[in-house]
């Protein structure tokens, strides 16, 4: 962590840039690298987990091999997109923010993805998923669940 830290100024306004630093690293923003932080910007720890919970690029616990990511907009909603998180929430038994115990899958949300013409759109690592039903997702999860 020191030797990272080293890159880095000493001013609240280099916060961003040593969190992204640290979380590219680590995967996350482990607990123990937030007073390290604070102390090398002479800022209280509480200022740094202000930030870490304000901003949704930051996570606190490392993600899971497969970050589903299901799109909250207006076009995917009225196609049935509260249905297909609702169903995705309940198939990994996790909320959005949040990782399964086995660390195999992340969910999160979006307001929306730009491709509202083949909504609802689910997304895993990067992968589009479009035209989700509720049916959809069991077999979906199971396609990644399966691989090595």
């Amino acid at each position: 962590m020191d030797e990272l830290l080293k890159e880095f100024g000493r001013e609240q306004k280099d916060l961003i840039h040593i969190l992204h630093k640290v979380q590219s690293e680590y995967g996350c923003i482990p607990a123990p690298a937030v007073p390290r932080i604070a102390e090398h910007l002479n800022i209280t720890p509480n200022e740094v987990y202000g930030v870490l919970t304000f901003y949704k690029a930051f996570r606190l616990q490392p993600p899971g091999k497969y970050t589903v990511t299901v799109c909250q907009g207006t076009s995917c909603h009225v196609r049935g997109g509260a249905a297909v998180f609702a169903e995705v929430k309940k198939q990994l038994g996790i909320g959005a923010g949040e990782t399964t115990a086995d660390r195999m899958f992340s969910l999160e949300t979006v307001n929306c993805f730009g491709c509202c013409a083949i909504g609802p759109t689910v997304v895993v690592n990067g992968r589009y998923h479009s035209q989700v039903r509720v049916a959809d997702v069991g077999p979906l999860l199971a396609r990644y669940r399966s691989r090595p």
